[in-house]
């Protein structure tokens, strides 16, 4: 099995993909290291969220996803 990182608005262009998948289980630094450069970057602000399994996570270094969970990078988003 493995772990589907989801990545979300400007974070999906910086990827060059929509999803990727990584084996598990998953924790921040393998997330860190999954992601390349340019999203790792944008990671490492509080303004990029992490939601694992639908659950945003309050500290997005606790992570801790296992086969078959699914992590969404959620940048911050603009309105009007």
């Amino acid at each position: 099995m493995a772990v589907k990182i989801l990545f979300l608005g400007p974070l999906q262009d910086l990827a060059g993909a929509g999803e990727r998948m990584v084996d598990g289980p998953l924790d921040w630094n393998g997330l860190i290291e999954a992601v390349g450069l340019d999203v790792a970057a944008k990671l490492q602000s509080e303004k990029v969220n992490v939601a694992c399994s639908g659950r945003l996570l309050p500290d997005k270094s606790t992570l801790a996803a296992q086969d078959g969970d699914e992590i969404a990078l959620l940048p911050p988003v603009s309105g009007g």
